[in-house]
């Protein structure tokens, strides 16, 4: 993934760039942090140093870095400088060509992608000076994640207050979105479970978190598609810059999938949708537990990716992507849905492994295909998302060439 250096500057709500650093790591990037003197006032280098496990950048002639030159070194490895907080002192150096020290030599130098997360007081903040600093770097190219109203530390209340940790990280992904292969695709992709209620308490459910189908809408756009996310119901927090949309039956998803087919160049079902549904639907009160035993009736639910192959037929797309979770026999199942799905690629995963599967972070797949099976060794959710939509590119590019031929 990406190579990060975070700046942070001297406000109060430094601290809050802790949690920055991890949302950017969870996100699977590496971190470097560069502290101006201000900023060491607020928190300590230690924090940032045990969290990244990298050595926190304070000065830049400190003996033995080669520091007078290592801004230049580093302006080239990294993917994005982001300062935050931002306050109004660097971003004026910032505007006015100032380096005084490493984060602003280095903000010289780099040509990556440059976000600043202001944090002030408020008269500060709609001051003409930093308005007019503020201008000048968006004129730039530099982006900007606007500071939220509320109460400030100076006890103050209105514009001002460092937005949130994750909508930083948020930001910080968009901006290192890359111009790349799937620019101009449609990618829809679905997850998490679906809960088939069986009357107004309880619900037949699964194991499914959400975190693949996830992983794979956050690689998705980070190559520049439009990502359509139709979800049941996760507990994640879904990222900005995707369409989501949210279901909780099987028929529910269905009914969503088949609405945008049309719109889709690759279709990737990663939900784990449930097999079956009670007959009559949810009793509309509550079972009491009068009986030793209970006897419902289900039938099958909506055959999503069945319908979309029999649906698509010859059509040149979408691509059908269709996950197969399983016990036993795992390939074999894989490759048995393959063929009666109509599909082009099935994911194939052993749940019953302890780290792969649901509720983990990590997974191991097969891509089972009509001409191969290819193995994926276990690694991070997101590691795995890239090599699916590797995949999901090359068959997108191996069909446009095929009907241009």
């Amino acid at each position: 993934m990406g190579f990060v250096a975070l700046g942070v500057t001297g406000s109060v709500s430094a601290y809050k760039a802790v949690e920055v650093v991890r949302g950017l790591q969870k996100n699977g990037h590496g971190v470097v942090v560069i502290m101006t003197a201000s900023a060491q006032r607020f928190v300590g280098p230690l924090t940032f140093e045990a969290i990244t496990g990298r050595d926190v950048i304070t000065d830049q002639f400190a003996s033995g870095l080669n520091s007078s030159v290592e801004h230049v070194s580093m302006a080239t490895a990294i993917d994005a400088l982001v300062v935050a907080p931002a306050t109004a002192n660097v971003i004026g150096k910032f505007a006015n060509g100032i380096a005084d020290d490493f984060l602003t030599s280095l903000h010289l130098v780099t040509r990556a992608p440059i976000l600043m997360a202001p944090a002030m007081n408020s008269n500060m903040w709609a001051h003409i000076a930093v308005v007019r600093n503020l201008a000048i770097l968006r004129e730039g190219g530099v982006r900007f994640v606007e500071p939220e109203t509320g109460e400030l530390a100076c006890g103050w209340t209105g514009p001002g207050r460092l937005a949130e940790p994750d909508r930083i990280v948020e930001a910080v992904e968009e901006a290192m979105r890359p111009a790349g292969s799937l620019i101009g695709r449609c990618i829809l992709i679905t997850a998490g479970p679906t809960y088939e209620d069986l009357d107004p308490v309880r619900y037949l459910g699964n194991r499914s978190t959400g975190r693949m189908g996830l992983a794979l809408a956050r690689e998705a756009a980070r190559r520049g598609a439009r990502v359509i996310f139709i979800s049941g119901p996760i507990g994640l927090d879904l990222p900005q810059g995707i369409e989501i949309v949210k279901v909780r039956s099987a028929s529910d998803m269905h009914s969503a999938v088949m609405a945008q087919k049309a719109e889709a160049d690759a279709m990737i079902l990663a939900a784990a949708v449930a097999d079956y549904t009670p007959m009559d639907g949810p009793r509309s009160e509550k079972m009491s537990k009068f009986e030793e035993t209970l006897a419902l009736t289900f039938v099958r639910t909506p055959d999503i990716l069945g319908d979309l192959g029999r649906w698509r037929g010859g059509r040149e797309k979408p691509v059908l992507v269709g996950f197969a979770a399983e016990t036993e026999e795992v390939v074999a199942r894989a490759r048995a849905k393959l063929s009666s799905k109509q599909a082009d690629l099935i994911v194939a995963n052993d749940v019953s492994r302890p780290d792969a599967g649901f509720a983990v972070e990590t997974n191991a797949v097969t891509l089972v295909t009509a001409e191969s099976e290819t193995e994926v060794p276990l690694q991070a959710k997101r590691e795995v998302a890239r090599v699916i939509l590797d995949r999901v590119g090359l068959l997108l590019t191996t069909r446009a060439t095929v009907n241009a031929g």
